[in-house]
């Protein structure tokens, strides 16, 4: 029989991981539906946005890849496909948007600071660190390490 110390410690890990599978859900939903709202923008031209051309004229074709990143990142985020692909990607775009159009309005938001992009990045680091958790579609339908059981990592 487990003495009371290693019992407490087991339920404790046990609650500790599904707060985390949880904390992961939320995150990356949350993260997933701001950038995919703002991609759909970029792509689709909804919701007062300029559409995939405009993109590609302001931007040249880094503007398509920036809201390709945005739009489809985000939904995937959203259901835990390619998660840390997608936070990768527009962690790079968020940088890209502090060093070419944000920094140099300084920190703030109201002043058009890269203070939202930094947000950003923080909501995202943690998906690309840690991968999507548990509740994931990635994890039915991607290739699994034969080692670990869980998807590739590069893949997650």
């Amino acid at each position: 029989m487990k003495d009371d110390v290693t019992a407490f410690n087991e339920r404790t890990v046990v609650r500790d991981r599904t707060a985390v599978e949880v904390s992961l859900l939320l995150v990356r939903v949350i993260v997933g539906v701001i950038f995919a709202a703002h991609g759909a923008q970029k792509v689709f031209g909804v919701w007062g946005g300029q559409g995939l051309s405009a993109m590609g004229e302001m931007m040249g074709p880094v503007g398509y890849l920036v809201a390709i990143g945005e739009c489809f990142g985000g939904i995937g985020m959203i259901f835990g496909f390619l998660s840390r692909f997608s936070a990768a990607a527009n962690i790079v775009i968020m940088i890209g948007a502090i060093v070419l159009v944000h920094g140099k309005n300084g920190f703030f938001l109201d002043k058009e600071g890269f203070e939202y992009n930094l947000a950003l990045i923080g909501l995202l680091l943690p998906v690309m660190l840690a991968g999507p958790g548990a509740l994931a579609i990635g994890r039915w339908f991607l290739p699994k390490s034969a080692k670990t059981g869980r998807p590739l990592i590069v893949l997650e």
